[in-house]
């Protein structure tokens, strides 16, 4: 199989790869793959600290990954790049399957 991609392509494909390459935002991504979640309730779920989940959050948000709404003081997290989503349960699947 034969890929071809321009400059501009390769640029956003490495910016998204760059988004799953820290183990916290996938921590996170998980916790928000079936459902939005407030930053407290990320934090609950996965044990890591506000600060870090909130960071991690703003970086997301800024590549295009999640998206939030306010509701009062707070805010709530959901997926909105389904096809990066797809992609990790992909390669957790196709990982799983070579440990066999």
């Amino acid at each position: 199989m034969e890929i071809v991609f321009n400059p501009g392509e390769l640029e956003t494909l490495a910016s998204r790869f760059k988004i799953l390459a820290e183990p916290t935002r996938l921590q996170i991504l998980a916790a928000l793959c079936n459902q939005e979640h407030s930053v407290q309730e990320i934090c609950d779920c996965t044990g890591l600290l506000q600060g870090n989940v909130s960071k991690h959050l703003r970086l997301m948000k800024a590549a295009g990954v999640v998206a939030c709404r306010r509701q009062g003081v707070w805010r709530y997290y959901r997926v909105i790049d389904l096809d990066l989503l797809a992609l990790c349960a992909r390669t957790r699947n196709a990982s799983n399957a070579s440990c066999e």
